[in-house]
């Protein structure tokens, strides 16, 4: 009973994110460095903090697996992750090949892939992380598909406030900004390469609270790289 009323707040926040913009309720903070609340009450993919800098934090994610959609084709990404958890719901209410129901767990998180021009469609992957419970074997569904993460590092930058299709963008250029400079950037860079479909402006997006939170909300851009050589630590 608690997956299901976990899950029904998610999908209400991200349901009613697509018709209201609510703005970030203040200021964009910087990194707010904490654990989000969300993560005392419910299951989230565990981290190592490797440094926390000005207005960034390093984060080492240990190897799991993420129940992800197909690329979604949309202009907007508020759109574009209720669309997809739409899916994800369904899939841990028992829509998947075992009839299975799986507890909910956060953040949901979705892969940005910019458009080329400002009115061409982005593209969009909505995952959420596998519960412990079902690492080994995870129903599969038609439409989704499980994604291995190995040891996977991730330059994060928090904020406050509500997720809007306006403020994603400034927040992932701040942690751009704020990482510029540093090995982080040559880091990254170097992961990406020459990969044409996962360049460096690639980020993903965190949503953890539900929207009965008005308070102490956290989310949070990801930019996601390896690193072959850990020297660099």
């Amino acid at each position: 009973m608690a997956s299901v009323f976990n899950a029904f707040k998610l999908l209400f926040l991200l349901t009613s994110l697509s018709f209201f913009d609510l703005g970030s309720c203040g200021e964009p903070q910087k990194s707010l460095n904490i654990l989000p609340p969300t993560c005392t009450r419910i299951e989230c993919p565990k981290f190592d903090s490797v440094e926390v800098g000005n207005g960034y934090e390093i984060r080492r994610y240990s190897t799991a697996l993420w129940m992800s959609t197909s690329p979604i084709q949309d202009i907007s990404l508020v759109a574009a992750t209720r669309t997809g958890f739409l899916q994800l719901f369904d899939y841990i209410q028992g829509k998947n090949d075992y009839n299975k129901t799986i507890e909910m767990t956060a953040p949901v998180i979705t892969e940005v892939v910019p458009s080329d021009g400002p009115f061409c469609k982005s593209s969009f992957t909505v995952s959420f992380f596998v519960p412990e419970a079902n690492q080994a074997d995870p129903p599969p569904a038609e439409g989704l598909h499980a994604q291995k993460w190995n040891l996977t590092y991730a330059a994060v930058r928090q904020f406050s406030g509500f997720v809007t299709d306006s403020n994603v963008g400034e927040e992932a250029a701040a942690l751009q900004a704020s990482i510029s400079g540093t090995k982080w950037a040559s880091a990254i860079e170097k992961s990406h390469g020459n990969n044409s479909t996962y360049s460096t402006s690639v980020y993903t997006v965190a949503q953890y609270n539900s929207p009965f939170e008005s308070d102490n909300r956290v989310n949070e851009i990801w930019l996601l790289f390896q690193i072959k050589d850990e020297n660099i630590l």
